[in-house]
């Protein structure tokens, strides 16, 4: 039983040790030379405005996770246009039944307010 668990066992011990290893040697031989602007947070080559630790509103992320959400679903509509025919009127239903569910889902967020920006 033990014997067909060994590889990934080896894998992770390997992965491991390697991650490990990579971080204590960066710190050990890299080059320790910190100044006010290797410490400055980069900001896509623009000079830096106001402070790196803004918080943003919670409506933000929640917003982000709606679009993720919302948007790895519809992901799941393109095999199903490429087999399309051979699905037939049993994938067309299926489909249907998904995007019903996707609109519920949809139309609560909308009602909950989740997707208003203010």
């Amino acid at each position: 039983m033990l014997d067909s668990y060994l590889p990934i066992i080896t894998l992770i011990v390997i992965a491991l040790c390697f991650s490990i290893g990579s971080v204590i040697f960066s710190r050990l031989i890299g080059e320790k030379k910190p100044s006010a602007i290797k410490l400055a947070p980069y900001e896509c080559g623009m000079p830096p405005v106001g402070s790196a630790r803004e918080r943003f509103s919670v409506k933000f992320y929640i917003i982000a996770m709606l679009f993720i959400v919302f948007d790895i679903e519809v992901v799941f509509m393109y095999p199903w246009a490429v087999m399309f025919k051979r699905l037939g009127l049993f994938g067309f239903v299926e489909m249907g039944v998904f995007i019903l569910i996707l609109l519920v889902g949809y139309v609560y967020v909308w009602k909950k307010g989740a997707l208003e920006w203010e």
